[in-house]
């Protein structure tokens, strides 16, 4: 009896108690999730037919606590509220919201100054990882940190309206590189026979990129009861583009003189060919100034010291 009460508690384990504790509980979960255990009472039965919608499905329900929608709407009113500082401080609401209008985006200001609150709360972390690094192995004082972490924090909010700007320059790039095209387009339409606002309908399915989208609404303000060139204005405001103004400038005013508009069509081609040539030629020119840089410092005094040095080194070897 000593022998087996030996062998007894020699053959105890706790991993495999725990896997037999694991294999129990999932025994139970299934036995309880079988349809047999969970039959609708009453209430259940009769709820479908006294609602006047169908119950969903209980798979389409989110039982998180904490959501990212959650912590979204914790933290909007802060972000609210730091935007109408931003604003306060920068001000320039009008510029921002025709940046805006030029890259393509909603113009909601306030959205934009929260998005320039994010840049500035990633910049400020930025600096305070930094500081921290300073401060553990360089050994800096805490005020050097706090300017660090007030410079990098300014240089994100600056950063986000300088990301705009660059972004609103990119989009106007390409809609003068597609205008040249989708001026031909509407002049070969128009030719066809087409009018000027089914021209634009053609052009506008036919063709993919920016202008073809800001022609694309220029054309759905048409259609929802505005005149041509309250459109125009509203593409003016949009683009900020000289040459596109013109250019539906000229359409609305061949359309109301009875002007042969796809000659029209055709020389706003080719002026906008033309200002892309010159504008190209000025980029070249002042690449070429930038070249003379390190032309001036770099190579023209390494080429004047191997001419000069032969003749320095044998006057010393003839002094």
């Amino acid at each position: 009896m000593s022998w087996l009460a030996s062998a007894g508690t020699s053959g105890w384990s706790w991993l495999g108690a725990l896997v037999g504790a694991v294999v129990g509980v999932g025994l139970l979960l299934v036995i309880v999730g079988l349809p047999v255990s969970r039959r609708p009472g009453l209430t259940e039965r009769l709820e479908p037919y006294l609602r006047d919608t169908p119950r969903p499905s209980r798979l389409l329900n989110r039982t998180e606590s904490v959501s990212v929608a959650g912590v979204a709407r914790l933290v909007r009113p802060l972000l609210t509220d730091l935007a109408r500082v931003v604003e306060r401080l920068l001000g320039g609401a009008a510029s921002v919201r025709r940046r805006l209008l030029r890259a393509g985006m909603p113009p909601d200001v306030e959205r934009f100054r929260a998005e320039q609150v994010v840049w500035g709360a990633v910049g400020a972390l930025a600096g305070v990882v930094l500081g921290v690094l300073a401060m553990l192995f360089r050994g800096a004082s805490a005020l050097p940190v706090v300017l660090l972490v007030v410079c990098f924090a300014g240089a994100g909010i600056v950063g986000r309206d300088l990301w705009l700007t660059r972004a609103a320059n990119q989009r106007e790039r390409r809609m003068l590189a597609e205008f040249p095209t989708i001026a031909e387009l509407l002049a070969l339409a128009v030719s066809a026979g087409e009018g000027a606002i089914g021209a634009l309908d053609r052009v506008c399915r036919l063709s993919r990129g920016e202008l073809s989208s800001e022609l694309g609404a220029c054309l759905a303000d048409a259609r929802a009861g505005a005149n041509l060139p309250t459109a125009r204005q509203g593409l003016a405001d949009r683009t900020g583009l000289t040459s596109l103004s013109r250019f539906v400038d000229g359409i609305v005013v061949a359309v109301e003189r009875g002007t042969p508009l796809a000659d029209v069509l055709r020389a706003q081609a080719q002026d906008v060919r033309e200002s892309g040539r010159r504008a190209v030629m000025e980029e070249g020119g002042r690449k070429e100034i930038g070249m003379m840089i390190p032309v001036v410092f770099l190579i023209l005094p390494v080429t004047v010291l191997f001419a000069i040095y032969p003749g320095v080194a044998f006057l010393r070897l003839a002094v």
